[in-house]
């Protein structure tokens, strides 16, 4: 437990520079990025990230993301190439997470890669996390601020109902506006897909004017948020469900009668913003969640990854 509990900070300089000085005392801070909160430690302090792991009860062989101010920090710590600028000039800031070879002289923790090689680092669009990466002045390891394996949280209150007395600090700065994790892409070797997210896949593959290799599950866990359950409320989830079976909740999509609904009017956009949301409101009814058909495309796809880790089965 954190002595004195764990302290609301808000997204003013006066809350900007405590942030980065507990980061600097090796504490953990959650933060809002533009996809979910974040739980942040300095991604060069084993002992910072060690309290990640412990904070959330996370796999220790789950890689993290390190979250940086810029293409310049990114470069500090991996090997820079020709597609991860194509990548960046397009989509950072933003929700697009890079893995890259590790510089010789990264000096990141090993924990945060897991023992890899690569690392995965990403420049976030939220001005209050650009603010913080850029008083910090350093890479910060930043996996959803949430325990291991259940709903990602984008409100500060999502955060304090897991985290509570468990961390330093946690800025409060309002809702996330994406509401999905970011996409991952390895650029190690061939470019592949870690994990669809908050930039759709057919945009990277525009970008890129190439076809990404598809991460297969079963695979060497190289990025965040492969594990096959993932993201998942206490009650159990049916998928592409028409209706309910007994005492069922209904999340819906598009015009269908439910109990709540991602998206009436059928957005994508709106369906990824709110489902996380979602996800902690009918977790709060004590019932089995069945969820409505959601399209498999564009950001769909990452809704859809998301759902079947929630639905997947676990041994809780």
């Amino acid at each position: 437990m954190i002595p004195n509990g764990t302290h609301e900070l808000f997204a003013d300089p006066d809350g900007i520079a405590q942030a980065a000085n507990l980061l600097r005392q090796g504490q953990l801070v959650a933060f809002p990025t533009e996809t979910v909160y974040g739980l942040g430690g300095d991604a060069r302090n084993g002992e910072a990230v060690a309290r990640i792991y412990a904070a959330k009860g996370r796999p220790s062989f789950n890689p993290l993301i390190a979250h940086v101010a810029s293409v310049d920090a990114a470069k500090r710590f991996v090997t820079w190439s020709d597609q991860a600028q194509v990548l960046a000039d397009a989509f950072w800031p933003g929700p697009l997470t890079l893995v890259l070879p590790l510089r010789a002289d990264h000096q990141v923790s090993s924990l945060v890669t897991a023992g890899l090689d690569t690392l995965a680092v990403r420049v976030p669009a939220h001005p209050t996390a650009h603010a913080i990466l850029e008083a910090f002045d350093g890479p910060v390891a930043a996996p959803s601020a949430n325990p291991s394996g259940q709903i990602s949280p984008t409100t500060a209150d999502h955060v304090r109902a897991g985290l509570d007395g468990r961390i330093a600090a946690i800025m409060n700065d309002g809702p996330c506006g994406v509401g999905l994790e970011s996409t991952i892409v390895g650029l190690a070797g061939e470019p592949t897909l870690l994990r669809p997210g908050g930039v759709a896949l057919e945009e990277i593959e525009s970008t890129l004017n190439t076809r990404l290799h598809l991460h297969q599950t079963g695979d060497l866990l190289t990025a965040p948020g492969q594990l096959l359950s993932h993201y998942a409320p206490d009650a159990p989830v049916r998928l592409n469900a028409d209706a309910t079976q007994g005492d069922e909740v209904l999340l819906g999509f598009g015009s269908v009668p439910c109990d709540l609904n991602l998206s009436a009017k059928g957005n994508l956009v709106e369906a990824a913003a709110n489902l996380f949301a979602a996800l902690h409101q009918l977790n709060t009814t004590g019932r089995p969640i069945a969820v409505s058909p959601i399209p498999d495309h564009g950001l769909g796809a990452a809704i859809n990854d998301r759902l079947r880790r929630a639905a997947a089965p676990r041994d809780r």
